[in-house]
């Protein structure tokens, strides 16, 4: 039987969760990069002992929190039965693998909650920064620093603003993957800035209202967009495809469970404009 998690529920599951995606960014950092092993998939992306280990630790933590809601992971996509009915949870255990080979901080940890095909809770973690941005759909969305194992104190956080006539538009982009499609719509934008980062943390960077758009017109998949969208629209944003139009999730096992595109908005109405 298919299990329906709401809002309400999903709130009880905040701390636990945050716990776990913190444990597993131990559990990254705990990794020698220098020392490690690098193996490619068949899509040509790394994979490292690093993201073993954190999907490991998510895997086991799920299974005794909820071990009847079922997991769709980047690493474990062999064991996803989808369409997904209900609620599942998303994971990537290490988003932005290229950034951790190459020495640098802005890595993640992305674990999402959806249900009926939509993100509503989300937690991007940024383990080398200490820092986590988290949300519930409905309920708000908060950014948390932490050392270690050492949780701290949640600080509230919405997104901005359409900036105001005149004012430069801010758009979070990838070290990594840039697109023309992508740098022409950030042109469209009014004296637009540039504000590089990598991995989901440019979803972190949108909800907490440091930039203010992050656009994506190449493909890309469920679990790097999934934690990162539920964060943002709890924060007060909206995240859609070029058109305005929802993001569904769980759905196409048939296409690899990539998104073609997507913009994160930190204004709603600006989608809309």
């Amino acid at each position: 039987m298919k299990r329906i998690i709401d809002s309400a529920a999903a709130s009880g599951l905040m701390e636990p969760l945050t716990a776990l995606v913190v444990k597993a960014g131990e559990a990254i950092l705990a990794v020698n990069r220098a020392a490690m092993r690098v193996d490619g998939k068949q899509d040509g992306s790394p994979v490292t002992e690093a993201d073993l280990a954190a999907d490991r630790i998510i895997a086991e933590g799920l299974a005794q929190l909820a071990g009847d809601v079922p997991t769709l992971s980047e690493e474990r996509t062999e064991l996803a039965s989808a369409p997904f009915e209900g609620s599942f949870f998303l994971i990537d255990p290490l988003d932005g693998t290229k950034e951790f080979v190459a020495g640098r901080d802005e890595f993640t940890v992305n674990l999402a909650l959806v249900t009926s095909g939509a993100p509503l809770l989300g937690i991007v973690s940024a383990p080398a920064l200490g820092v986590l941005w988290r949300g519930i759909v409905g309920r708000g969305a908060e950014r948390v620093r932490f050392d270690g194992a050492t949780i701290g104190a949640a600080e509230p956080i919405r997104t901005r603003k359409l900036p105001a006539r005149g004012e430069p538009w801010v758009a979070a982009v990838s070290r990594s993957h840039g697109d023309p499609r992508s740098e022409a719509f950030i042109d469209d934008r009014p004296n637009a800035v540039r504000k590089t980062c990598g991995s989901a943390v440019k979803f972190g960077r949108i909800a907490e209202g440091s930039a203010d758009i992050y656009p994506r017109f190449g493909p890309t998949c469920e679990w790097d967009v999934g934690a990162g969208s539920a964060v943002v629209t709890a924060a007060g944003g909206r995240v859609t495809d070029s058109k305005g139009g929802e993001l569904r999730f769980g759905q196409r096992p048939a296409s690899g469970f990539i998104i073609p595109e997507f913009i994160a908005w930190g204004d709603p109405q600006a989608a809309e404009l």
